[in-house]
């Protein structure tokens, strides 16, 4: 993959005025747009740049380079699966079996939802994976899904619940970017999203019991 300024992924610096906030939202919506269509091979800071009808200097102005975009990209979605995981799971009212049940639901309907763009940033992966950023990204998910263990089955031991933890985010993360591959109807994501969660609630009702 070209394109390559630097080795940084930070942005170079943060919009402070309305007109500059709308000018980084204009070169994300392009991002998306480009990755979309051309994917990850082929994208590029001209192609972003032509599409937000912006000159590439001004683009360089707040991206060094393709990966600092895509790793915003990518960090943007993380930070949102990070919150949908914090509002469901941390919400006590219900019990955490249908907790389970409703991330389940909600995370492979977002991923079919957002196939194209996520399976672009999965090819673009080698450009970011390692950065600091996104060890601290994945680190903030692990820690809801940990705090989770410990409530849903706190008879299992530590070692029990951290392994179960990562063995549930790995599958949701697994199936829901297999089944999302080819397009799906509304009704086929539910079935099958509700098989998901009957699988992995039954695993957590073995926890459970300790």
């Amino acid at each position: 993959m070209a394109d390559r300024r630097s080795g940084s992924i930070s942005t170079r610096k943060l919009p402070q005025q309305a007109r500059s906030t709308e000018l980084v939202a204009a070169i994300l919506e392009a991002a998306v747009q480009v990755l979309a269509k051309e994917g990850a091979q082929r994208f590029t800071t001209a192609r972003v740049a032509d599409k937000a009808g912006v000159s590439v200097g001004s683009l360089y102005q707040y991206f060094p380079n393709k990966a600092a975009i895509l790793f915003r990209l990518q960090s943007d979605e993380w930070r949102q699966t990070s919150q949908m995981l914090h509002d469901i799971l941390e919400d006590r009212r219900d019990p955490p079996p249908k907790r389970l049940r409703r991330l389940v639901v909600a995370f492979i309907r977002s991923e079919c939802d957002e196939a194209e763009v996520r399976g672009a940033l999965d090819d673009a992966a080698p450009l970011y994976r390692d950065a600091p950023e996104a060890r601290a990204a994945r680190g903030a998910m692990d820690g809801t899904m940990a705090a989770f263990m410990r409530e849903a089955a706190p008879r299992s031991s530590e070692a029990v619940r951290v392994r179960a933890a990562e063995l549930i985010t790995s599958t949701l993360a697994a199936v829901g970017k297999d089944y999302s591959s080819r397009p799906r109807r509304a009704d086929e994501i539910a079935d099958y999203a509700d098989a998901v969660a009957d699988m992995l609630c039954a695993y957590l009702k073995t926890l459970r019991r300790g």
